[in-house]
């Protein structure tokens, strides 16, 4: 492997170490093995771009392209012109899952899943990073420039995440530029041939060549201090507290409850909903004590999303303030609608940490301690300056609201201001939407009984499917794809439900929380992390926001929307209980009262729900996707090899190589014997072939006759024939000009004689490619010969330490 190779080899390889800093940022991790696939095929073409050789420019520009067509291929195939070249439409495309996966980046936490749109950020973000750090060290021979993007790939990461374990991204990112400096040393040093040093008490002497052995004391002397500079880069952070908030530190280590590292700033509580509907692992997330008679509509609410952009729903921008000792009472709810004062105290996990505040819906007060702040149009409260759910124990007093049916139905009109701002859609809502909507609730002549028909036909009507496997999406389209395949999860169902409310010119939002978890054999509630949930509210003027349920065996559907629900009037709240509810256990919940086969076909109720549905099929893999690329990939390689070699090997002959025999600075015998070479393999290729047992003017005339060259060709060939022959048999050989433009000329009748499948032949598949495999057995030999030398001198450095059994 030539010294640029090995060169673009550690940049490759310091590229992905420095993108490791990444793999906490998303789940699942597999998403990397696909980058390095694709930084592989990048670096691939520069490196033979590079042995061509191609100029500087033009070199980068292959591995730009090359990046270019290969993300048009796995991210804007159908958009593409041919499936591969990127069009006006796919760049559009581009541009538009840019946007999103910049929306993404701001609705999930860490981790985050892996969406296409942030699997796109990710594969550019990598290739962009490896082509910096590859022309800057390799094109251009400056490696120390390429740590600079490797420093901006580690910075975003480590600056995003706020990992507690960034030292060790760290490390690897440096090791990879430590590594990248080295392999440049070295290639540099052996440009100016052996490395000549003093070996005390050596045969050599101070100026005895060092061929072999270990490295030269300059080379000890540079990892010495690369190594002390890491150790120092890794230790004083560790050693300095004010240095906590920096590029190796996490959050800070501060003195209130949810300061500590690993903090998630989640804009949007989605955070991975349906990654956590489908761990196989489902841990404790909250565990609570209450007093209320009924736990079926204890959902733990979150946050709200109120605002539809055609992409996502999201929660709309607004104030904070300080907590206040009593929370307003919520917004529409009149006196005449019947409630119970209800008192849960709530644990949170140690592990989880989010901004949100889980809530039963309305809360009325709230006992916390740390840095909280209340959203008022939400009800929900949002940590400050780090604070997070981390271990945090907390009591709320909140609302039972009891509608009767017929409140419901005879709701006023809502006020305009709320009416304008919650039935909102985007203009890039299908069509399908609303018609549908209006298709369902064809008949009915009240907002109550639209929601309610709408509620029913997603649950049990329509004919709709649970299945966490689904692909998640949030926009219009898949809005349109979910009502046409009727297959999803609780985002699908509580997203659309409250799109088609919105097209009825009903007031409607998206809640996200969980549903009230599995009772414990001590009286309290567990909640898990597939009880994480997403469900519509509708808003009714004198009763306020209310709950709906349309997801299929998840939650529980509502009293007030049920036929035979009787009218309740107010009662007296309940006495809250003083006892404070259990700390969480950090270990899976053993409780699980649904068999796997029932649990599989979705035939428990909400409690035993709250297990999971296994996965689903889901096709073809990511890791046989990848094995097929690879293999594709190297089938693709191993046939082009021929055609790379001989490339190569003329290149080297003729004078482009830079270095080879067949350059300006190699003797005048060595540039003619490598023309030589170079037109017997041409003619090898093109059906010609050699045999050494014949003189080269022997040769020259087989190769014009068998060739059927006449004229500046024939002439061509004897010419470097006697060229030869004088440098074999001659006293002294004579300068001859004009080899290279002999050379080509000879080629190109080659060329011009052959046949069609003779000139694919010589192109794709050369005869004298052969020569590479004589030269692998060559260098073999070779190197087992210095092998069995070396091994011999071993042993008998080995007998001479042996202790002698003679006795003086």
């Amino acid at each position: 492997m030539s010294g640029r190779a090995r060169l673009a080899l550690c940049g490759y390889v310091a590229t992905m170490l420095a993108a490791c800093a990444l793999l906490p940022l998303v789940q699942p991790v597999t998403w990397i093995i696909e980058a390095a696939l694709l930084l592989a095929v990048q670096s691939g073409v520069g490196i033979l771009a590079r042995r061509v050789p191609l100029a500087r420019p033009l070199t980068v520009a292959a591995q730009a392209v090359t990046a270019l067509l290969m993300l048009t291929v796995v991210f804007a195939r159908g958009q593409a012109l041919g499936g591969i070249v990127p069009g006006p439409e796919a760049v559009e495309h581009f541009g538009a899952m840019l946007r999103t996966g910049a929306d993404d980046i701001g609705q999930y936490s860490i981790p985050a899943p892996t969406t296409a749109s942030i699997r796109l950020m990710l594969f550019g973000g990598v290739l962009l990073v490896g082509l910096l750090v590859d022309a800057l060290a390799v094109t251009f021979r400056s490696s120390a420039p390429a740590g600079l993007p490797l420093l901006a790939l580690y910075s975003v990461a480590a600056g995003i995440s706020q990992n507690s374990a960034a030292w060790l991204w760290f490390l690897l990112a440096a090791s990879g530029y430590l590594l990248l400096l080295l392999a440049e040393s070295k290639e540099r040093l052996s440009q100016w041939g052996r490395v000549f040093g003093g070996s005390p008490g050596g045969s050599g002497g101070a100026g005895s060549a060092k061929g072999t052995g270990g490295p030269s004391a300059p080379v000890r002397t540079g990892r010495r201090i690369g190594m002390a500079a890491l150790g120092f880069a890794l230790v004083v952070p560790a050693a300095l507290p004010a240095m906590d908030t920096g590029l190796l530190g996490g959050a800070g280590a501060g003195t209130g409850p949810g300061s500590g590292g690993g903090t998630i700033s989640a804009v949007n509580p989605l955070v991975s909903l349906q990654n956590s509907l489908t761990q196989s692992d489902d841990r404790e997330v909250l565990r609570y004590r209450t007093n209320a008679a009924d736990t079926d509509g204890m959902y733990l609410r979150i946050v709200s999303l109120d605002r539809f952009d055609g992409t996502a729903w999201k929660s709309s921008e607004r104030r904070i303030k300080d907590v206040p000792k009593e929370l307003p009472r919520p917004e529409g709810l009149g006196s005449d609608v019947g409630t119970t004062e209800v008192r849960t105290n709530i644990s949170a996990a140690g592990w989880y940490a989010q901004n949100w505040l889980p809530l039963p819906y309305p809360a009325t007060k709230v006992d916390i301690k740390g840095r909280w702040r209340f959203e008022p149009t939400g009800r929900t409260l949002v940590g400050d300056r780090g604070q997070t759910t981390r271990g945090v124990e907390y009591g709320v007093d909140s609302l039972v609201v009891q509608p009767t049916p017929e409140q419901l139905a005879s709701a006023p009109p809502p006020p305009a201001a709320l009416l304008r701002e919650y039935t909102e859609v985007p203009g890039s809502l299908p069509g399908v939407v609303k018609s549908t909507a209006e298709q369902v609730t064809e008949g009915a002549t009240n907002d109550y009984q639209r929601a309610v028909r709408l509620q029913d036909w997603f649950a049990s009507e329509g004919g709709f499917t649970y299945d966490t496997q689904v692909q998640s999406g949030t926009g219009t389209d898949a809005i349109a794809r979910f009502l046409k395949q009727k297959q999803g999860f609780c985002v699908h169902f509580a997203f659309t439900m409250a799109a088609m409310a919105r097209t009825l010119h009903i007031p409607a939002r998206v809640a996200v929380g969980f549903t009230p978890g599995t009772s414990q054999p001590d009286g309290t509630m567990s909640v898990g992390l597939r009880d994480a949930h997403a469900w519509p509210e509708l808003y009714f003027e004198g009763v306020g926001w209310t709950r709906f349920e349309p997801t299929p065996t998840r939650g529980s559907v509502p009293s007030y929307t049920q036929a035979d629900t009787s009218s309740g009037g107010p009662a007296s709240p309940a006495q809250p209980e003083s006892t404070s509810s259990s700390a969480p256990d950090a270990t899976p919940s053993a409780t699980s009262a649904c068999p796997p086969q029932l649990r599989k076909l979705s035939g428990c109720g909400a409690a035993a729900q709250s297990g999971g549905v296994p996965p689903a099929g889901r096709g073809t893999g990511l890791a046989t996707k990848v094995g097929l690329g690879a293999a594709v990939l190297l089938v693709a390689l191993l046939l082009l090899l021929p055609m790379l070699w001989r490339t190569r090997a003329r290149a080297r002959r003729l004078g482009s190589g830079g270095r080879g025999p067949g350059s300006a600075g190699a003797p005048a015998a060595e540039r003619m014997l490598s023309a030589w070479r170079e037109i017997t393999d041409s003619a090898w290729d093109y059906g010609v072939q050699p045999d050494d047992s014949l003189t080269p003017r022997k040769s020259a005339d087989r190769i014009v006759r068998e060739g059927r060259l006449a004229g500046p060709a024939a002439d061509a060939v004897h010419r470097a024939a006697h060229a030869v022959e004088q440098v074999l048999y001659a006293p002294r050989a004579g300068e001859v000009s004009g080899l290279t433009d002999d050379v080509l000329l000879v080629r190109a009748a080659l060329r011009t004689g052959a046949g069609r499948m003779a000139r694919v032949r010589a192109v794709l598949a050369p005869p004298s490619s052969v020569r590479v495999v004589w030269e692998i057995s060559r260098r073999r030999e070779r190197a087992a010969d210095r092998w069995g030398r070396r091994r011999a001198g071993l042993d008998r450095w080995l007998a001479n330490l042996r202790p002698s059994r003679q006795r003086g």
